[in-house]
């Protein structure tokens, strides 16, 4: 049996964020074209490079983009919505980013996260029929080639593609997309090409018969071009294991890291023994070194137990989500750094596991045990000694609103922001400059109130209800909160992209966690001494917090949120002891934890419910609480979101037009709601009538005295000449609301 090594994808940012530079520099127009493909190549060809020099045999093509993936097959399929095509459906890269950023006329492309990860895809709206513009896959794959490289190209496979898009008759172009995709499939088999990797991790949702059927007819089709198919599935167990692994495909990839369910299927029903397993056994998306010495037990037993024609031993999926490498963390004691492992670091873990199963051995000290964590004891304590009174506010909703309505008088259709304001390059270069210690603690914090109180006068010139001191201190709403409780290694380069030019500093959870003092009480009772209108405590929630870092893996997921919320309980009980009125836990990221398998999710919900209400269950019945979630798929957790029992909720509303608000429609919300009409990931300055049109269709489902107005997410990343017209424009419809429905 031949064993060999594969890898799935890798960052696309470059070890330095050069693609985000590069493309934010373009959109400036700081850059011409020509300079953002150049430094768009160059980041391609140093990816395969570092693949090559690892020992990996088959390095994938196709896995960089210069915006999202989902994208990049959109416009190859020819699959352009109509409002994009002014003349003739072209490949054009203006039309390109004005799908993924929106124009001045056009809105963009609805964006939500790519299955239970913080990457952010465009969905396709399909509204007209495919057609093959230009296999990008083919100068890729030669210049790949021309290197010495053995070119794995990686497509989005067309199941996955339609299950992610939008359309209401999005599965009746099946029978031309098929063609399109055998179109690419045949042109790449004429350049030689041994492996196409087509990716299919819808297989792993719950899936009907019906769509069983479907994937079956798909792939039935591809069997005849002679190329190899490897069905690439990831982040869970494939669905209906005994039918879909019997594909007529010559590979399929399974993730063997997430959960036990492919384990079990395989020991239950077996493989095929002419097909070729690619044995996701790295994890792909964690941080910590692999234990080698399990990971080669394991994959014994499976090649044992499977039998294929041969192994790609590979990570459980694309290495997207992992920083690039631990090289660039010069900082990190010696201890911390061995155990860790990014992208860089897992390619080298997959070629020792490869070596080692060839040779039936593992080289001497190729595992590093986990830190030595020393708990904390009163962390401990408050656990063990938890309550269930801890979880409730003492007042039902109904009569708190009472208590809130009175204290806070606020107008029909109350208007605010999510949080942030715009991180201007001074900003940028003042934190950079205290960081390197070029400017004293004292120096910092004065240049920050004066940014808190140029950020309180125009949202007081701008008529905005209630205020938020704008977060010019943090870099990031989770990084913030993981410098300043123990428990968190915040790096200095581990960055990954989360859609776009956008990049994340996810923090490494490694031991327990606590709040040695208050982290916001500071900048936000100084902005709200600035001002009569309240100002709202903002924090990030502990489920986001959880979910948006590298976490420990030898106590259970929810221990370390209950450990995270009661850290932020502490926070919030300041916060309200100095006089704040409104506090705000974000939890963007409730929705994403939850498990691709519907069985899975309802223990899920039940902690992370609990830990949201653990955050604040101890505030007095006129203490407000919020909390902002974006871009999520609500409808099938609605109960869950009423369940966590904040007083008001804010979400995505705008790039969905307002479709989100259908949820309410089957379900009887009675909580107040911040629909967020102005899309903060365009630059697009929203007109009047697109937030009346929203907002419109909104009351038709909800009362008007529970709707809030506001933008879907915070404005960290907008420009100040962007924002004050889109919020000047939300808060004149909002006003005109207010004379249409004020009784």
């Amino acid at each position: 049996m031949e064993i060999f090594s594969s890898n799935l994808g890798y960052p696309r940012i470059g070890p330095k964020r050069e693609l985000k530079k590069a493309l934010e520099d373009f959109w400036q127009k700081k850059i011409d074209k020509e300079s953002l493909l150049k430094t768009a190549t160059q980041i391609q060809l140093q990816n395969w490079q570092i693949q090559k020099e690892a020992g990996i045999d088959f390095i994938p093509v196709g896995d960089f983009s210069l915006y999202d993936h989902m994208l990049d097959m959109t416009v190859m399929l020819g699959l352009i919505p109509k409002r994009f095509c002014k003349n003739e459906i072209k490949n054009d890269l203006d039309m390109y980013f004005s799908m993924a950023r929106g124009e001045k006329d056009i809105p963009p492309l609805e964006m939500t996260k790519w299955f239970d990860t913080n990457y952010h895809y465009l969905v396709p709206e399909i509204d007209t029929e495919p057609k093959l513009l230009e296999n990008y896959f083919l100068s890729l794959c030669k210049k790949a080639q021309s290197i010495g490289i053995e070119a794995k190209p990686v497509l989005v496979g067309p199941y996955t593609f339609l299950r992610l898009s939008k359309g209401k008759n999005k599965f009746s172009i099946l029978s031309k997309l098929i063609e399109v995709y055998k179109e690419i499939l045949k042109q790449l088999n004429e350049l030689k090409i041994k492996w196409v990797q087509i990716d299919e991790p819808a297989l792993v949702l719950n899936i009907s018969k019906e769509e069983i059927q479907m994937v079956k007819d798909i792939y039935n089709q591809f069997k005849d071009i002679e190329i190899n198919i490897m069905l690439q599935t990831y982040f869970e167990g494939i669905s209906a294991y005994e039918e879909l692994v019997n594909l007529p495909v010559k590979g399929i990839g399974l993730d063997f890291v997430r959960s036990d369910d492919n384990l079990n299927n395989l020991k239950r029903y077996g493989f095929p023994k002419d097909k070729v397993l690619g044995l996701g056994i790295i994890n792909g998306r964690n941080v910590w070194r692999t234990n080698l010495e399990k990971a080669f037990y394991l994959a014994n037993e499976i090649i044992e137990k499977a039998k294929p024609s041969a192994i790609f031993v590979q990570p459980s999926c694309s290495l997207l989500h992992l920083p690039v490498s631990i090289e660039l963390e010069t900082q990190l004691a010696p201890e911390i750094k061995n155990i860790l492992a990014f992208a860089k670091e897992k390619l080298q873990e997959v070629a020792i596991l490869k070596k080692a199963l060839k040779e039936g051995k593992l080289p001497k000290g190729t595992y590093t045990g986990s830190p030595e964590v020393h708990p904390l004891k009163e962390v401990k304590e408050r656990i063990a000694n938890l309550k269930e009174e801890d979880f409730k506010r003492s007042l039902p909703y109904k009569e708190r609103r009472k208590c809130q309505k009175k204290v806070l008088n606020l107008p029909l259709f109350p208007t605010t922001t999510i949080g942030s304001f715009p991180q201007t390059k001074d900003i940028r270069k003042m934190r950079a400059m205290f960081n390197r210690g070029e400017i004293s603690e004292n120096e910092y914090k004065q240049f920050i109130k004066e940014k808190i109180a140029f950020c309180i006068g125009v949202q007081e010139g701008l008529g905005l209800d209630v205020l938020v001191h704008g977060e010019f201190e943090r870099s990031d709403m989770v990084e913030y909160f993981a410098q300043k409780m123990t428990g968190f290694i915040v790096t200095k380069h581990g960055w990954v992209q989360s859609y776009g030019s956008r990049c994340v500093r996810p923090p490494i959870i490694y031991a327990d966690i606590s709040r040695p003092k208050a982290m916001t009480v500071d900048e936000i009772t100084y902005a709200q001494s600035l001002t009569k209108k309240p100002v709202k405590g903002m924090l990030t929630g502990p489920v986001t917090i959880l979910n948006w870092s590298y976490v420990r893996e030898d106590i259970p997921r929810e221990e370390v949120a209950y450990q995270i919320a009661l850290a932020l309980r502490d926070e919030v009980l300041d916060l309200e002891k100095a006089g704040i009125k409104i506090i705000q836990i974000d939890e963007p990221a409730f929705r994403e934890g939850l498990p691709l398998k519907e069985e899975k999710r309802k223990a899920y919900l039940e902690w992370a419910v609990k830990a949201f209400r653990l955050t604040n269950a101890a505030v007095k019945p006129e203490t407000q609480i919020h909390t902002h979630m974006c871009y999520s798929e609500f409808q099938d957790i609605i109960f869950a979101i009423d369940d966590m029992d904040a007083d008001v909720i804010s979400i995505e509303c705008s790039r969905s037009k307002g479709d989100i608000i259908s949820t309410f429609e089957d379900y009887h919300y009675e909580k107040g709601i911040g629909l967020g009409v102005y899309d903060i990931h365009s630059p697009r300055i929203p007109k009047k009538e697109e937030i009346r049109e929203i907002l419109k269709r909104c009351l038709k489902v909800l009362r008007p005295e529970q709707l809030w107005i506001n933008p879907d997410c915070g404005l960290k990343t907008r420009q100040w000449e962007e924002v004050i017209p889109s919020l000047k424009n939300m808060i004149e419809v909002a006003n005109e609301l207010r004379k249409e429905f004020q009784i």
